[in-house]
């Protein structure tokens, strides 16, 4: 295993790129839903598949691959699923029909989770006082190559065409899978498990443990009213405000301030501020879908952005801070336990990106908004129970 002295700044740095690169290929759909959608035929309301397959792809690789992290040298799993991404991201660029296109989103989508090696292999080369630090500064890279990811699609798609959206992208993930070959440090896991008994722990993990259930119950809505927001945002910047891509995609690339939180988020998590960063991030985040109701409402677009920015700072806030507590309950199963608390936040998140379409053609923007609100102030309600359920805990075990 590679000394914590490993993980130097640069590193850091390169493994922030990785998370957010990888990442990233979730989202550009989601940008360019409206141009992908008319060319592949697709009607109103069904826009979301073009989304959710990928997103549930990555939910699958958490299950079936991430898991390795905890078997698997390390690098050697980082390395293999860049070069299939790669690969993944071609047959988009040159699918010849909607078919070829969601089969290959869901590649892309499964070896993605490459991303989720990384984190947890950071946290191991990590000392124990920097390590909120450093899922802070890697949660950055990661949540920026998702904020990017949008207003990239949009100029790509405005400037050439949504094909290549996915082409440039595949090269830059080529390109980062050399620098990656020479830099990332090995990392050989010590579980004695073999692989069906990996997956059987992951979900033992999950069934077990209240943090990591609680920890994953607040993420995934946090996701879902995330994607909500903004699977429904280019389609409404288009109806309400008649934003052209280049437009959108400036929209887009304000919120992507958001991912400025999770840093912040990090080191109040190594202060012991976890729990009231989670607190702050769903109230904010129900009043700033509130606000986005009554923005679009007037046309007032600087309170919009404003909002956009709050509620991505909300979502990735409570990532990280949820992140602190999970990568603490077991350090010798930390990917395991990573992957099963990503894996039931994109399910969150990937039924929110498929549902949210269909609200918006529904209801309109302000049936977008009051679902985000209630999902934020319902998780409020469940949050409020922790101190209830922990002290519960406590008295039980103190009785046996």
């Amino acid at each position: 295993m590679a000394p914590a002295s490993a993980l130097t700044r640069p590193l850091t740095v390169i493994m922030a790129v990785t998370c957010g690169l990888l990442v990233a290929n979730l989202y550009y759909a989601q940008a360019a839903i409206g141009p992908i959608s008319s060319e592949l035929g697709l009607s109103q309301g069904a826009e979301g598949l073009v989304v959710t397959l990928i997103q549930f792809g990555y939910a699958a690789g958490l299950l079936f691959i991430a898991t390795l992290g905890d078997l698997v040298e390390n690098r050697r799993v980082v390395l293999i699923t860049a070069a299939i991404a790669v690969a993944g991201l071609v047959g988009v660029t040159l699918a010849p029909n909607l078919a070829v296109f969601l089969v290959a989103s869901f590649v892309v989508g499964v070896v993605s989770v490459g991303a989720q090696v990384v984190l947890p292999l950071a946290t191991h080369l990590a000392p124990v006082e920097r390590r909120g630090r450093v899922i802070g500064d890697i949660m950055g890279g990661l949540l920026a190559g998702i904020m990017l990811s949008r207003p990239y699609a949009n100029f790509v798609t405005g400037l050439l065409g949504w094909r290549w959206v996915f082409g440039i992208a595949a090269v830059l993930i080529a390109a980062l899978w050399v620098i990656l070959w020479f830099t990332l440090p090995s990392r050989r896991p010590e579980s004695g498990l073999h692989y069906g008994a990996l997956l059987a722990t992951t979900f033992g993990f999950l069934g077990r443990s209240r943090i990591l259930q609680r920890r994953a119950l607040y993420q995934a809505l946090a996701f879902g009213a995330f994607n909500f927001f903004w699977t429904c945002a280019p389609l409404m910047l288009d109806r309400n405000f008649q934003f052209s891509q280049f437009q959108i995609a400036l929209f887009a690339l304000a919120g992507a301030g958001g991912a400025l939180a999770a840093p912040i988020a990090g080191r109040l998590g190594d202060r012991g501020l976890a729990t009231p960063v989670t607190g702050v991030a769903f109230a904010l985040m129900a009043v700033m879908f509130l606000v986005t109701d009554w923005a679009v409402a007037v046309q007032a677009l600087v309170p919009l952005v404003a909002a956009a920015v709050l509620i991505d700072a909300a979502t990735q806030s409570n990532q990280v801070a949820g992140q602190r507590f999970i990568f603490g309950i077991d350090p010798a199963a930390r990917g395991r336990i990573n992957s099963a608390y990503i894996f039931v936040n994109f399910l969150g998140g990937a039924t929110g990106s498929l549902l949210a379409p269909f609200v918006y053609h529904a209801a309109g923007w302000g049936g977008v908004a009051l679902v985000g609100a209630g999902v934020a102030v319902f998780v409020l309600l469940v949050f409020v129970t922790e101190r209830i359920d922990r002290a519960h805990r406590e008295q039980l075990a103190a009785s046996h």
